[in-house]
């Protein structure tokens, strides 16, 4: 074989001693070699398992320090990050990127449990359930922008395609509501602070005709949900049997229907403003407890009822089918 070494400032992270493969990746600029454990690749990957079948390597492939070399085309920090996860396992950090490198790595080279674990820390954010995207919209409203950027520090436009690109459609519904907030003129301009961000882990921005189809029937049924809200839910309420105030509720029912329809803006998110809608009648102190309690109760039903209706609106399966399809193996 032929015999070199690898300058100390070209060995990555991880780099083991006592490893017996290096894998090297390159960028324009420059080389990254790293010293790893076959047996640990092949015991979690299968793509890996039988790039190594081969019982011995050619005589004369190149080795460093008597470890075959195996020349990889990936992002290093990518590829660093995928290696010290099969190590260590994925942190739950809340770090987008990172957490896009882990997935899109873990299902290019089939490592089931990364691809499930990454899944699980991203829905931490972009959320399958109503009370994760009301927890995520608390978070939003309570954090202070970094860099000018406000809470989650990410585009959905780079969740939706970095969904689109690892067939995780779990992502899908939360990343197009979210994305269905922003004006379409905007999206087609693509000079968001939140899109132009350098990472070299970073998604597409792409604005695919999937994503303005996808796009628009949320908006619509977005709308949709606002204006049942406040003409239905709101406007034509009827007093709850046992009404003590019959007359009042009736009056401040109407007034809540007026106010929340001059409230509401294109980009308003809709689960959001009826959980307000209920806020604002606790405001209004001539609603007797009855008629105040069945609203709120009949607000959390639509809410729930909304929420679950989301994945449908862009043609997918429910939320429970989703949840269960993430949690099989790598596609």
């Amino acid at each position: 074989m032929t015999e070199q070494k690898v300058p100390t400032d070209r060995r990555g992270d991880p780099w083991f001693e006592d490893g017996n493969i290096i894998l090297v990746t390159s960028t324009q600029d420059s080389s990254t070699a790293f010293r790893i454990h076959r047996g640990v690749l092949a015991r979690h990957s299968e793509v890996f398992r039988s790039m190594f079948e081969v019982a011995e390597p050619p005589p004369h492939s190149e080795s460093i320090e008597e470890c075959p070399l195996v020349y990889m085309h990936d992002v290093p920090v990518e590829l660093s990050n995928l290696i010290k996860a099969l190590y260590d396992g994925v942190p739950f950090i809340d770090d987008f990127f990172y957490l896009a490198g882990i997935l899109r790595m873990s299902t290019k080279y089939c490592i089931p449990h990364l691809r499930v674990q990454a899944i699980r820390h991203l829905t931490a954010t972009w959320s399958q359930t109503l009370n994760g995207h009301d927890e995520m919209l608390e978070l939003a409203l309570s954090t202070p922008p970094v860099n000018g950027l406000s809470y989650p520090y990410v585009h959905p436009l780079h969740v939706l395609n970095l969904a689109r690109s690892t067939d995780t459609r779990l992502l899908l519904p939360s990343a197009l509501y979210f994305l269905s907030l922003y004006p379409l003129t905007d999206l087609l301009r693509g000079d968001h602070p939140k899109l132009t961000l350098e990472h070299p882990t970073r998604p597409s921005a792409d604005l695919t005709t999937q994503n303005i189809q996808d796009y628009t029937l949320v908006f619509q049924w977005r709308l949709q949900i606002l204006l049942d809200f406040c003409r239905k839910t709101c406007g034509e309420r009827r007093n709850t049997m046992g009404c003590t105030n019959w007359t009042q509720c009736s009056k401040s029912f109407n007034r809540l229907a007026n106010i929340l329809s001059r409230q509401w803006l294109p980009r308003t998110g809709p689960i959001h403003f009826m959980k307000q809608g209920v806020e604002q009648l606790s405001n209004m102190h001539d609603v007797c407890s009855i008629c105040r309690t069945a609203f709120s109760r009949d607000v959390a039903a639509a809410r729930e009822d909304a929420w679950r209706s989301l994945p449908a609106v862009v043609g997918l399966p429910s939320w429970e089918e989703l949840e269960a399809e993430a949690k099989e193996s790598t596609v």
